[in-house]
């Protein structure tokens, strides 16, 4: 059988070594060879899903030894959880390299890079071997420091420092806790699949590296009080690596946070529920009420990535508490789906603000007003991204956090003032809309053009998988729940 998971994997690899081969190729020539890399990637990424996955275990699964004295070996594979998020990245990476087209400061290397990320991104969420989920875990973090560094904002150094040092230093603890899990299995390896299906740590050990993860996968997800790296790295990342940053990387903790701390210590994790559920709602209150005070259109956004990743977190935890296995379903079926919903709208968020801010140079909502009469493409698409990033029904985030709150009602009815958070949310995103889109325009701004040819390409799909997950949300969640309905922790 073809190995479409490693071909999907290392595709991007192959892209970049072409570009390195055409050090003197035109920047247009650089351009279309990531476009063509990212469409391949994608359609192997649609292959794996024409595939489906089996009802319980890993579907797909491709194995090479590497390290045999020490049980590592290169294992891929997906299931119901990292297979709708290997798409979305696949899906996030075309668009990000057709949005980037217009870049001509070191084409090349700023390709290379972004697919590199590519393969590190995928390899992160198909990895069935702990050694090999490190790497590519690491990897991201290396290409996302150049990335900021190299093509971000004023401030892109600092930005770029703090993400890195954050990020590298959250890892660390996840490092000791792999090695924990090796040592506690025998014979001792490095396979997931074995961790999972048996649980190689008990008791204390079991708690400590819980704790382990649980600081790796908060600071990456990120949860309150570990964010304060994000909305730095956000504002002044380009605006592709804000969509990918948000969209894609955000994903690596709340998947840890799933594959790792619940599934490999899940006794632990039980015991430690209430405190994680405890983090999630403060987290995604916080978010929210930080996004309020924002005036950076751009910031208020990343915080409103705190909200929402908030509400993954809740939906985890919940599912951790509970003792009915349809429930605790629901509220995996509501995280994983809230992941997929939240990398589709933010993504279309974060590209419409890098649109605006390309045109206008700045982001600050109080010197905009009226742009719906001067680029109602981009104008209305704000609104209907804006009304999926507040949750109305009909759109992606609805029927994941539908199925978080409804999770929450029946486990931990107290939980349920997470919940205000969608009320914040809606509040700061309808005076966003009317700071910069309603009334009149300003003599500056109406000269400023609406959505090109390119633009529109990058946009329109989000904006019809928003409306499709939200209208119906079962062609996404059929996939997710084959393997939720099965999971035993």
């Amino acid at each position: 059988m073809l190995p479409i998971v490693s071909i999907t994997l290392f595709l991007p690899l192959v892209g970049a070594a072409c570009i390195m081969v055409l050090r003197k190729a035109p920047a247009s020539v650089v351009h279309g060879i990531g476009i063509a890399t990212g469409a391949l990637t994608l359609a192997g990424a649609v292959w794996m899903w024409s595939r489906g996955v089996l009802p319980a275990g890993f579907s797909q699964v491709e194995q090479i030894g590497w390290m045999p004295a020490i049980g590592a070996a290169y294992r891929v594979g997906v299931d119901g959880i990292s297979l709708p998020l290997v798409l979305l990245t696949a899906l996030l990476f075309l668009l990000t390299f057709i949005f980037s087209a217009k870049v001509k400061e070191r084409p090349h290397a700023y390709v290379v890079l972004m697919l590199l990320l590519e393969t590190a991104s995928i390899g992160t969420f198909t990895a069935l071997d702990a050694l090999l989920f490190y790497v590519f875990f690491e990897i991201s973090l290396v290409s996302m420091y150049f990335m900021i560094a190299g093509w971000g904002h004023e401030d892109r150094q600092r930005a770029a420092l703090m993400f890195f040092l954050y990020t590298l230093l959250g890892s660390l603890p996840l490092l000791l806790a792999i090695l924990g899990l090796y040592l506690g299995s025998d014979p001792h390896t490095f396979d997931m699949r074995v961790w999972i299906a048996s649980p190689p740590l008990t008791g204390t050990a079991a708690m400590l590296a819980l704790v382990a993860m649980l600081f790796t996968f908060a600071v990456k997800i990120p949860l309150f009080p570990l964010h304060t790296w994000l909305p730095a790295a956000h504002v002044e990342a380009p605006a592709a690596g804000s969509v990918i940053l948000a969209g894609v990387m955000l994903k690596f903790g709340a998947y840890g946070l799933i594959r790792f701390a619940l599934q490999m210590t899940p006794e632990a994790f039980r015991h430690a529920a209430v405190i994680i559920l405890v983090f999630g709602v403060v987290s995604a209150l916080y978010g929210a009420f930080a996004a309020l005070a924002q005036t950076d259109l751009k910031r208020l956004i990343a915080y409103t990535s705190v909200n929402h990743m908030g509400y993954v977190v809740v939906g985890v935890a919940i599912a951790a508490l509970a003792t009915d296995p349809a429930v605790r379903a629901l509220a995996l079926d509501g995280s994983v789906l809230q992941m997929i919903s939240h990398g589709l709208v933010t993504g279309a968020l974060f590209f419409l603000v890098g649109m605006l801010q390309d045109r206008a140079h700045t982001r600050e909502m109080a010197r905009f007003g009226g742009l719906l009469k001067v680029m109602p493409i981009l104008g209305w698409s704000f609104i209907l991204a804006a009304f999926a990033s507040l949750g109305l029904p009909g759109l992606a985030h609805f029927p994941a956090e539908f199925q978080i709150f409804l999770a929450t009602l029946r486990v931990e009815p107290a939980a349920i003032v997470v919940i205000l958070g969608i009320v914040v949310t809606a509040g700061l995103y309808l005076r966003a809309i009317g700071q910069v889109f309603l009334g009149e325009p300003r003599e500056q701004w109406k000269g400023l053009t609406d959505l090109n040819a390119r633009e529109l390409l990058t946009l329109v799909p989000l904006l019809v998988l928003i409306v499709g997950v939200g209208v119906a949300p079962a062609w996404v969640l059929d996939v997710i729940h084959t393997t939720t309905a099965t999971l035993h922790f």
